[in-house]
């Protein structure tokens, strides 16, 4: 069974960034998450949607 939802420390490791900047995302709204007791879970499908989502950034020379 594939996992249905992920921490903060499980998104960053896949997205490749700080746990910091993960809980930046959920707290602006970018990545949506959902409190289970104390924690905070991003769910499978919202991370996917979100990685869909992103822009491409210009190649600077």
């Amino acid at each position: 069974m594939e996992k249905l939802c992920f921490t903060a420390d499980e998104v960053a490791d896949r997205l490749s960034v700080s746990k910091t900047r993960v809980y930046d995302l959920m707290r602006c709204g970018e990545l949506p998450s959902v409190k289970l007791g104390r924690s905070r879970l991003i769910k499978a499908v919202d991370l996917l949607e979100y990685v869909e989502n992103l822009e491409p950034a210009p190649v600077v020379a």
